[in-house]
């Protein structure tokens, strides 16, 4: 397995509406792209700094992952994601290894992207998320 860069950095907020004029205004960063990912009750919102993005995650249901991480810990950063070349590969070589998965096959992610979630308990407590662009 080979991770390529850090695909993006993943911060929960409780409101769109109210943190992209933050990144935008302040910070001078351009919001790309609002999506929503209606199997992770989520809407995400991205902004590219160099050759990494930031997701900014907004839950649309408070029992999905996004409503229940703010609720325990507040908003903040919830994951960092990196690029790999083939995912499914990543995480057979990762569960031979002893890593604990949250998913056992890559899943669709916002912008498309295949995707899946390693375990924080195997990763020092972060939630550590593998991806990569479909063929």
């Amino acid at each position: 397995m080979k991770l390529t860069k850090i695909e993006h950095i993943g911060i929960a907020v409780k409101d769109l509406s109210v943190a992209i004029p933050f990144y935008e205004n302040t910070l001078g960063l351009k919001c790309y792209a609002i999506e929503e990912v209606a199997e992770q009750k989520v809407r995400t919102a991205f902004f590219l700094v160099g050759d990494t993005k930031i997701e900014l995650l907004e839950s649309t249901d408070p029992e999905g992952p996004i409503g229940k991480f703010i609720e325990k810990k507040g908003e903040g950063v919830q994951h960092i994601a990196f690029a790999v070349d083939g995912v499914a590969n990543a995480l057979a070589e990762l569960s031979e290894k002893g890593v604990q998965l949250i998913d056992k096959a890559p899943r669709k992610g916002a912008e498309g992207l295949n995707i899946a979630f390693l375990h924080p308990k195997s990763t020092f407590g972060v939630l550590t998320e593998l991806c990569e662009k479909p063929e």
